[in-house]
């Protein structure tokens, strides 16, 4: 992941947590917990988005633009993972938590 652009680290945790959430039985959640998860693959997908248009643009205030936008939905799709540990474990969210920092890093 360190020598690969932000939008393609971002499709790898976007996979992951496809991956993740294919193993979750929805049946077992409450409403709020599948409205949790149902958040998550939106945020990821629209932040992978929000880094495409990132690595885009043409000019650097365009850059700049994107970089604030695809920040802070990282950082509501981090807080969407850790508000759903009822479907991630420990070492999953560890996990994610750190490459989503990894990425909003690297978006200058």
């Amino acid at each position: 992941m360190q020598n690969t652009s932000p939008f393609v680290a971002m499709q790898g945790v976007e996979r992951q947590l496809k991956e993740l959430l294919r193993n979750v039985d929805m049946d077992l959640l409450t409403l709020d917990e599948k409205k949790v998860l149902g958040g998550i693959k939106r945020l990821a997908a629209d932040a992978r988005l929000d880094i495409r248009d990132y690595e885009l643009s043409e000019t650097r205030d365009e850059q700049l633009k994107c970089a604030r936008a695809a920040k802070r939905r990282l950082a509501k799709l981090h807080a969407a993972i850790l508000a759903a540990n009822m479907a991630f474990g420990a070492a999953d969210i560890a996990q994610l938590s750190a490459q989503l920092e990894h990425i909003a890093a690297r978006l200058k």
